[in-house]
């Protein structure tokens, strides 16, 4: 069932993906748009047939012009009612086509609504609902909201662009008010939340805009920008995580410091490295912005519990791996720890010496983790061999992830990524990032 819908997070990474790969969104909404007025114009003759498209000032808007164009040029008589000012566009592809479909004025009629006052009386057998679109989280505010009753008040066969307005996508909540369509037309899959408000959805089709299956499956920048969050003026020290990462030993200090570095570099504000003391003391003079607690020996084990234990407590994430080692007392302590985060449920990357020591007891986590093994490693993980072919080895790793009840990232030229029920391919390996200290500089970032 996962496979066959899309939250609106994963379509909004999706459509930067799509034109990572070579697929515009201008495209995308040129497609969107003509399969609306598709809908329409196999349901209604053109001659005496008045259309109403209600857009907003976003990408559902954008959707909305396109099909309001394509449907004067079907021969429908064509009024656009838009949810404020011109200028007010926030979507770069819905400015450009607002452009064309502004220059057909004798074609069609607009209607400026930047007041709820300026509502107008419109006439029409068809209504299309392109005011807003997937992702919306709080009730429509003013004209909107008179505009979304003003849409339910027509008599009128209702139609809805990706989802209608005042719906949440992804629950299916009624926010304030909301479209109740007779026809949801909505692009790629289906969303969650459509399956949820089948009153107010009306007969649901999904319409193909041209993205192909497979690179949804594809990690792109869209996946980056979903998880990037702007940072509040009040935040303060602790808001953006405190990592502790456990690694290094007599013979390795870089691989622990690389992981931290980079995790500081990605935004953590806080990072503790918990090392063997003479390992932490080297680590301590390489920069001044990592905390280090001086693990007595020269490599980790059980008796380091105690500190290990009280910095859990205060950690938001902790990375267990890096530089370890493979003493014997090391890979107890591995499981140990492992213990503490799933007691406490901080969630854990497993990495390098880490997952090592984790294969010898390896079991169903009961904490949000991150495994993230090279082709050897997994091995090891597994005690299998891995496929060659592509599929086959997503499969593989599919299951494990699901066994493991882990997200697994598994390296190589072509990185699978699984969490148990979706896979995904990255494709921007290159030869020079078999330089040493990437995968913990990648454990950094992760984490």
């Amino acid at each position: 069932m996962v496979d066959q819908i899309i939250t609106s997070r994963e379509m909004s990474a999706l459509d930067v993906n799509a034109e990572y790969f070579g697929i515009s969104r201008l495209q995308l909404m040129e497609n969107a748009g003509r399969s609306v007025a598709e809908e329409v114009a196999s349901r209604f003759k053109p001659q005496g047939t008045k259309v109403a498209v209600f857009c907003g000032l976003g990408g559902n808007g954008g959707d909305g012009f396109v099909a309001a164009r394509h449907l004067v040029c079907l021969g429908f008589q064509v009024s656009v009612i838009l949810a404020g000012k011109p200028s007010e566009i926030s979507n770069e592809m819905a400015r450009k086509n607002w452009e064309v479909l502004s220059s057909l004025r004798e074609s069609l009629t607009i209607h400026e609504v930047y007041d709820s006052s300026l509502i107008p009386d419109v006439e029409a057998e068809v209504v299309i609902d392109a005011l807003l679109g997937i992702g919306l989280k709080t009730p429509p505010r003013p004209p909107i909201a008179q505009l979304i009753k003003k849409i339910n008040e027509l008599n009128a066969f209702r139609i809805a662009v990706d989802v209608p307005s005042g719906i949440n996508s992804d629950t299916g909540a009624v926010l304030g008010e909301a479209v109740s369509a007779h026809l949801t037309v909505t692009f790629h899959k289906p969303k969650p939340g459509l399956l949820r408000a089948k009153e107010y959805v009306g007969e649901l089709i999904v319409r193909n805009i041209g993205i192909p299956n497979e690179i949804e499956r594809f990690v792109g920048p869209g996946d980056v920008k979903t998880v990037i969050k702007p940072r509040s003026p009040e935040a303060h020290k602790g808001d953006f995580g405190r990592l502790i990462v456990i690694g290094g030993s007599e013979t390795f200090s870089g691989a622990p410091t690389l992981t931290a570095l980079a995790a500081l570099r990605a935004g953590v504000d806080l990072v503790y490295i918990a090392a063997p003391y003479e390992t932490a003391y080297a680590i301590s003079s390489i920069s001044p912005d990592l905390i280090t607690l001086k693990l007595e020996g020269d490599h980790l084990s059980v008796r380091n519990m105690s500190i290990i234990r009280s910095y859990m407590d205060r950690a938001t994430a902790a990375v267990i791996g890096p530089g370890l080692g493979l003493h014997r007392e090391t890979q107890e302590a591995v499981g140990e720890i492992i213990k503490i985060a799933e007691e406490r449920r901080v969630p854990i990357l497993l990495d390098a010496d880490g997952l090592k020591a984790f294969a010898s007891f390896k079991h169903k986590l009961e904490t949000p983790a991150v495994l993230t093994p090279h082709i050897g490693e997994y091995a090891i993980l597994t005690g299998e061999k891995i496929p060659e072919k592509l599929k086959e080895r997503a499969e593989h790793v599919k299951k494990t992830a699901g066994d493991l009840n882990a997200v697994i990232l598994l390296k190589s030229h072509v990185d699978v990524i699984s969490d148990g029920f979706r896979t995904k391919f990255n494709f921007t390996g290159n030869p020079g990032m078999t330089v040493g200290g990437t995968g913990d500089v990648l454990s950094g970032v992760v984490a």
